[in-house]
């Protein structure tokens, strides 16, 4: 979800000049949302900010003014889709471009220090000068989970100046998957493109993969039920072991505990029956207990390799993160 940070750093630290392109305004129909973004360096391109000749020209703008003198370090181009770029979409946007260098490396650090302790942040962006150094600032800032990106991110200081300000928060789905065979591995895979934090806990230490993604954090542990104690509320659990008793063991605590936002089961409806007469039998409630999805994935997504399964769980999750996004956005009355 943050990976331009980690992405940023890493070309700073190689003298690579940047700069980072960010949507500051979408007016109606357009290829990504406001705080979408991209880094360009002089060859190399990272990210996306939806594709087609809209990228095209930006990174054609960025690479221009990458090494020019006597230039604003931050300034906005205003690009409509329809009649400029040749775009179907024909809505406007608005793009923030900032070339980055060594006098970024403060916030930018401190940004992805932030997020890894869970904190959301506010990264202001003076635009009004062509002085070399940045004008950024970071503040704190409380986000609801799943509260929406506003469409806007452009608006003026208290001194009436141009100002960039957005919202920059952790992933706000939080998935722990117990289980690092062919599946988990697989998923693994694909939770690690989306905008989520990761905990894959597994006591075979030597099934994790040496590489993993920024977003994923491993807990080689032969007590996995203590991963289930520190995890935050509203989380979603996958359970996916080698062994049905510890998996019907995780379970059970997880119904205990009875805050999770979702909670899937691998196996088959023979599997889910037998869990099920078992917890009755240790008198967990119905109604908790039919919370389990199991079988798990998209129902419609047909298919027992793991890739397929893999996916067929993904999609489902992403229901579960559009679910927790629409709860946040509605009117409390």
């Amino acid at each position: 979800m943050h990976d331009w940070i980690d992405q940023a750093l890493w070309s700073l630290d190689r003298g690579q000049a940047l700069v980072l392109v960010t949507v500051a305004w979408a007016q109606g129909s357009t290829p990504r949302e406001a705080g979408a973004k991209m880094l360009v360096s002089d060859r190399q391109q990272w990210f996306s900010i939806g594709g087609g000749h809209l990228e095209w020209v930006a990174v054609d703008v960025a690479r221009k003014r990458l090494h020019a003198p006597h230039v604003p370090a931050r300034w906005i181009e205003r690009l409509p889709l329809g009649p400029s770029l040749g775009q179907c979409c024909g809505g406007m946007v608005h793009l923030l471009f900032e070339r980055l260098g060594e006098s970024d490396r403060g916030w930018l650090g401190e940004l992805r220090d932030r997020l890894r302790a869970g904190r959301a942040a506010v990264r202001e962006v003076g635009l009004d000068g062509a002085e070399a150094g940045p004008r950024v600032r970071l503040r704190e800032a409380p986000l609801a989970p799943g509260e929406a990106v506003p469409g806007k991110l452009l608006a003026e200081d208290a001194g009436g100046r141009p100002l960039f300000a957005e919202v920059i928060a952790p992933a706000p789905l939080n998935v722990v998957l117990f289980g690092a065979g062919h599946v988990g591995r697989a998923l693994v895979h694909i939770l690690g493109t989306l905008p989520c934090r990761v905990t894959w806990v597994d006591e075979r230490e030597d099934l994790f993969p040496d590489l993993l993604p920024s977003n994923v954090h491993v807990e080689a542990t032969d007590t996995p039920e203590a991963v289930i104690d520190e995890a935050p509320p509203g989380s979603c659990y996958l359970v996916m072991t080698h062994d049905h008793a510890l998996d019907q063991r995780l379970c059970e605590q997880l119904l205990r505990r009875d805050d999770a936002a979702y909670l899937g089961l691998i196996g088959s409806m023979t599997k889910r029956r037998k869990f099920e007469r078992r917890f009755q039998a240790r008198g967990i409630p119905e109604e908790r207990y039919r919370r389990i999805v199991c079988p798990i994935g998209e129902p419609g997504i047909a298919g027992k390799q793991p890739a397929v399964i893999a996916v067929a769980v993904a999609a489902q999750l992403l229901r579960v993160r559009a679910g927790v996004a629409r709860r946040a956005a509605s009117p409390i009355v």
